[in-house]
């Protein structure tokens, strides 16, 4: 991931900055387009994220193997989630070389929703702990070859000036999505196998009309880059002290994400343990989805033009990373359905301010144009390591003391996370 390696070109030096936040362009023709469809893109894509590891996985998990469903559910995310982390920049430094008629993004968007359409197929039919993690990791695979161009598309096509709102509206439609996807999925939970074919079907559809609608230039006649092995393993890391901007921004976004999912990921099982709710948690799984949807959306809305009108991203990291760990502090101290309705609203507000400027910052201490899509994808890392990192540890955490210690742990996180971006010199 991080490390040395040469580069044939120098970082530029940050910019200077000044008190005078950037013009924002008027958002018309493509650019006013581009922002509608990238709303449902991104709600169909993060259905899946949320319905999948949130809800329909641990139900199949656990219909195999109920008194081992939380280690068996660690093993089956944990080579799912490491299988996304090694998919997501080759995706980006694949499709920054891809020449075609229809631009070097969409036809791996498409494919990638086809092709995951398919495993999810797989996925369905599945019936042993093997073939779950078979057929899981290809998902993994597939949808992460359209999750790295999609997110590519915001610095290649947005101006920096109005990347607050894309992000907004890109957070937005992650949230809606995630915690969209586990209120709909707990209605399959007697039907496991029409759920995965429902979110493949949404996921197809709505990535391939963003791709349709924003339709991309032909860039056929630009010159190809080589692609080797050494590219293959160079689309795996930056060097942070070229680029330490980056290399920040990657460190906040890696332990804010850990330590709000090493909790959330496991929030149907605390739920069912925890809180005591048993076999009758799969129907609050709503109720708490909800509230923090309501939560999510009322912040990103707000955080994100309004990012772009002061001209700063990294105080509303700050501002997000105190929410988060006022929220983790609930349920920690008061283990009941209101302590969990409390931290899903509060945790909503800190996640929602988090995503809405996220994108945004990241977009903007990337190095090199050409290269947009692999260092994306690289970033992205720090949203896909923690899935691989989240299970694993908390199931060790679970199974050596129960659930009640994932909470200071996430709160030590998501602290840390804020903290991380403070270095940051080009982005205010």
């Amino acid at each position: 991931m991080l490390g040395k390696g040469p580069m044939t070109t120098k970082s530029p030096a940050p910019p200077v900055l000044t008190e005078t936040a950037p013009v924002r362009p008027a958002l018309t023709g493509p650019l006013r387009r581009l922002l509608v469809w990238t709303f449902p893109a991104n709600i169909g894509m993060y259905l899946l994220w949320g319905a999948i590891p949130g809800i329909l996985l641990p139900l199949q998990v656990a219909a195999i193997d109920e008194d081992a469903k939380a280690a068996n559910l660690a093993v089956v995310a944990t080579i799912g989630a490491l299988a996304a982390m090694l998919a997501q920049p080759l995706a980006g430094a694949i499709s920054d070389r891809t020449r075609s008629r229809f631009g070097r993004r969409g036809p791996w968007i498409v494919g990638g929703a086809l092709t995951g359409g398919l495993a999810l197929l797989g996925l369905a039919s599945a019936n042993t702990l093997v073939q779950i993690t078979i057929a899981w990791t290809i998902t993994q695979i597939a949808y992460n070859f359209a999750q790295g161009p999609l997110a590519a598309v915001l610095p290649d096509r947005v101006p920096p000036a109005s990347r607050g709102v894309f992000s907004a509206v890109t957070g937005t439609g992650l949230m809606l999505g995630a915690l969209g996807g586990q209120v709909v999925a707990t209605r399959f939970a007697d039907d496991l196998p029409a759920g995965y074919l429902t979110f493949a079907g949404l996921a197809l559809v709505a990535l391939t009309l963003f791709v349709v609608c924003n339709p991309d230039r032909d860039n056929r006649a630009t010159p190809r880059r080589p692609f080797s092995l050494r590219a293959v393993v160079d689309s795996y890391w930056f060097d942070p002290r070229r680029h330490p901007d980056l290399g920040w921004a990657f460190l906040g976004r890696l332990l804010l994400y850990l330590g709000y999912f090493i909790v959330v990921n496991y929030q149907l099982y605390i739920l069912q343990g925890r809180v005591g709710l048993g076999a009758a948690a799969i129907d609050y799984v709503p109720v708490v989805g909800v509230a923090s949807l309501g939560g999510t959306v009322l912040a990103t809305v707000v955080s994100g033009p309004l990012s772009d009108r002061l001209g700063r991203r990294r105080i509303f990291v700050y501002a997000a990373a105190a929410m988060l760990a006022t929220a983790l502090l609930l349920p920690w101290i008061w283990p009941t359905k209101p302590g969990m309705l409390a931290f899903a609203l509060l945790s909503g507000l800190g996640f929602g301010v988090f995503q809405a400027v996220d994108t945004a910052l990241i977009t903007e201490v990337l190095p090199a144009e050409q290269d947009f899509g692999k260092d994306v994808g690289v970033v992205n890392i720090a949203a896909t390591l923690p899935q691989v990192l989240a299970p694993a540890a908390a199931g060790a955490i679970v199974a050596a003391a129960g659930y009640a210690p994932l909470f200071p742990v996430g709160i030590a996180l998501v602290l840390l996370g804020g903290l991380a971006v403070v270095p940051i010199k080009s982005v205010r």
